[in-house]
């Protein structure tokens, strides 16, 4: 296998230059994507340098502790990024735990999974595996929870007098959102379908790209990715199941009558 080829700061500059380009048309076109760009190139270089010198510290020491704090920042981050930019959102408390709770269960059942049952490293959280492993999984699942819950509240939204007259026909809660809470799902977990329905032919995905670019033997690489996917579309299907189930369980109240009132979901 060739060397791996290192990256200078001119190279890396060089590519920010498209990034700067894409703003520049965005503001002629007049899209309102300029500004969003320029802070999302300058916040993914900031934050991914921080993170480079984080995990070769941390990669260095191989304690427990830190795999777990890092691992709660990531989790808390994610909540909120998840709940961010949802149309209608739960108000309180609730916009922030449903997300965050239903990826904790997902994401971190799957990779405690992985490492134990599958990888088997020695210790079993050993950082270059454990925090690679849990990020790729809960940045996807976390995808998977936006976009479910987004399309749970705005129907509901929508559709709030149609659920109001089937719970007056006799319907329960849950009959009275079912069709809802199924496209819910589908909506969150449509992503993770299509990219294992792509991956090898329209695209290579990204951690068996960065494993190849890294010298390591192209079937080696290609195992990992399918353990990758199927981490992911696991972690995504079932965290999506349970934002779900707990969202539309907080539509209604212990009477089972719809509250959607502005103490409930908040528009953005």
């Amino acid at each position: 296998m060739s060397e791996l080829i290192l990256l200078s700061p001119l190279d890396l500059g060089i590519a920010s230059a498209l990034i700067l380009l894409l703003a520049l048309l965005s503001w002629r076109m007049r899209l309102g994507l300029g500004n969003d760009l320029m802070i999302s190139g300058a916040r993914t270089v900031v934050q991914l340098l921080l993170v480079g010198l984080i995990l070769t510290a941390v990669f260095e020491q191989q304690r427990l502790v830190w795999v777990v704090l890092i691992s709660v920042v990531m989790l808390l981050v994610a909540g909120r990024e998840a709940m961010a930019r949802q149309e209608r959102r739960f108000a309180g408390w609730w916009g922030f735990g449903v997300g965050t709770l239903s990826m904790f269960v997902s994401s971190f059942t799957m990779t405690l999974f992985a490492l134990l049952a599958v990888i088997g490293p020695e210790p079993w959280y050993t950082p270059q595996y454990a925090i690679p492993l849990l990020g790729m999984v809960l940045g996807n699942t976390m995808t998977g929870i936006a976009l479910a819950l987004d399309r749970l509240t705005q129907n509901a939204w929508d559709q709030r007098a149609i659920i109001e007259q089937r719970l007056m026909l006799g319907e329960s809660a849950g009959e009275a959102v079912r069709d809802i809470r199924r496209h819910s799902m589908r909506n969150g977990m449509i992503p993770s379908i299509n990219a294992m329905a792509v991956a090898g032919i329209v695209s290579l995905p990204g951690m068996m790209t960065g494993q190849v670019l890294a010298g390591s033997p192209p079937m080696e690489a290609v195992k990992y990715q399918i353990l990758g996917m199927f981490l992911i579309t696991a972690g995504t299907g079932f965290g999506t199941l349970a934002a779900v189930w707990l969202g539309a369980r907080r539509l209604f109240d212990d009477r089972q009558r719809l509250r959607l009132d502005r103490t409930r979901l908040r528009s953005e």
